[in-house]
């Protein structure tokens, strides 16, 4: 298998904000030692859970410069994957060298959005980035955000023009081309985009998981991620059930919103959304704080 550098759990972090609407440093600096003292594989800073199309590019230098310290700092061996994805390759190409700058490990490039290129458009896209930086690339794959899928026979042939493509995020939903991918490109890491489809996943020949409740909960995660991938598919199928109702309610609205209440919850840096998003509703707050409840926090 290609460099598995994010075998395990990366949380995709939340970037916390103080109520005046700037950015939490001090929060972020405590949620980053939180999740290395409970054994995160590694952190993902400016992802979508992060809000980071929201964040100036001076916001975005510090959050990450924040996470690559506190991480160094700590002595961990955990890993930094910084989200660098755009719809324009070259914005891109720059994101992703002002990130090898900073001290990234990787980086996560999601498939340009809104302009909806063809297959061979997304081809290009990604072997434009490779070419422009040395760091390893993860392909980020969300249809639902995009509006394109990324093909299996597309991510094949980049595997094949790139060997900095390390892996793939799965966030299609869709099980079975996870499992086309598994099958016909074997040396390249599967990681679930989706919480509720970890386990399955890593029962199929996953890698591990790019996840939002890992915020909120990441030693459980990492604990039902560590059984799947050490073969004790009993217990990561127990664990993966006590998880499943705060896996559904971390996406009863758009993400991060409920994952921010839920921290905010259990006095975790959280803060407010940036506009255009907004704190979850109030008809929405009774289901997530029963399943909080039923978790014990």
């Amino acid at each position: 298998m290609r460099n598995n550098l994010f075998r395990g759990v990366t949380t995709a972090m939340i970037t916390p904000f103080l109520l005046d609407g700037s950015v939490d440093y001090d929060g972020l600096r405590r949620n980053t030692r939180h999740q290395l003292e409970n054994g995160i594989s590694s952190l993902l800073p400016l992802g979508t859970t992060g809000e980071a199309p929201t964040l100036s590019e001076d916001e975005k230098e510090r959050v990450v410069r924040t996470v690559i310290e506190e991480t160094r700092g700590a002595n961990s061996k955990a890993k930094v994957m910084v989200g660098v994805g755009t719809n324009s390759t070259s914005k891109t190409i720059h994101n992703a060298q002002q990130a090898q700058a900073w001290g990234a490990d990787a980086l996560l490039v999601v498939t340009p959005y809104y302009n909806k290129p063809t297959q061979e458009g997304i081809l290009a896209h990604f072997s434009a980035v490779c070419a422009e930086t040395d760091l390893p690339v993860v392909v980020y794959n969300i249809k639902g955000r995009t509006g394109i899928n990324i093909e299996t026979s597309t991510l094949k042939a980049m595997t094949v023009a790139n060997r900095q493509v390390i892996a793939v995020k799965e966030a299609s939903g869709d099980i079975s081309q996870m499992m086309d991918v598994l099958a016909q490109i074997p040396d390249l890491a599967v990681y679930s985009g989706d919480d509720g489809i970890t386990f399955p996943l890593l029962a199929l020949g996953g890698q591990g998981v790019i996840s939002v409740v890992s915020n909120l909960l990441p030693k459980q995660v990492v604990e039902m991620t560590a059984a799947a991938l050490d073969g004790n598919f009993e217990l990561a199928r127990q664990l993966h059930f006590e998880l499943l109702p705060i896996f559904k309610a971390a996406f009863i609205e758009t993400n991060p919103a409920p994952i921010k209440y839920a921290m905010q919850k259990i006095g975790l840096a959280a803060g407010p959304l940036r506009l255009p998003l907004v704190e979850i509703r109030p008809s929405s707050r009774p289901a997530l704080d029963k399943v909080l409840k039923s978790l014990r926090l």
